[in-house]
């Protein structure tokens, strides 16, 4: 049995993941998640997720932007103990954050694989859209659990590559709709 992967994420309409929570995060329309009316049961899939994650997977960018906020913040208190992954070709361990558990440092798809095949329950992936379409691109992503927010926000960090491959397909899992049109998709990759 293998270890899921498991992306997850705040996407517009047209398949946008870049800067969903402000504008430091580099999108002119960054921001775009704050700026929906808040539904709290729009967010259940967060809270969810808490009890599913064993585990938190970044890129290198999204580890260096999250881990100093998320260690200190009351609201991620949870993933504080769990093991992280940060995958990198240029981290080093001298730039770990100190105080949030323990961060391993993998180099490539094949650390993620041969990580896939330990003992241990789902890993997550926030943020780090270009980590998820490499690891998308090498077959290792198993589930999308996606909040597809009601905005069209054209250029920017897109979830999914655009290059010429192989279909590949899903399954929807989940899902449900919002009065603030938000749409929770869970889809499971079909391997």
């Amino acid at each position: 049995m293998t270890r899921e992967l498991v992306y997850t994420g705040f996407m517009s309409l047209d398949g946008v993941v870049d800067s969903p929570g402000g504008k430091a995060e580099g999108h002119r329309s960054g921001g775009w998640v704050m700026d929906t009316e808040f539904v709290p049961e729009a967010y259940s899939l967060k809270g969810e997720e808490l009890a599913d994650t064993t585990a938190l997977m970044f890129g290198r960018r999204s580890y260096e932007a999250f881990a100093p906020i998320w260690r200190d913040s009351d609201d991620h208190a949870a993933y504080k103990d769990l093991p992280k992954f940060a995958v990198s070709s240029s981290l080093t361990d001298d730039a770990l954050i100190d105080g949030w558990g323990s961060v391993t440092i993998l180099r490539s798809e094949d650390d993620v694989a041969k990580l896939k095949q330990t003992d241990g329950g789902a890993i997550y992936i926030h943020g780090s859209a270009e980590l998820a379409r490499r690891l998308a691109d090498a077959d290792l992503i198993d589930r999308y659990n996606l909040l597809v927010f009601p905005v069209l926000l054209g250029a920017g960090k897109s979830l999914f590559g655009r290059s010429d491959r192989d279909k590949q397909t899903l399954r929807l899992r989940e899902s449900a709709t919002y009065s603030n049109g938000v749409a929770k998709l869970v889809y499971d990759v079909v391997h």
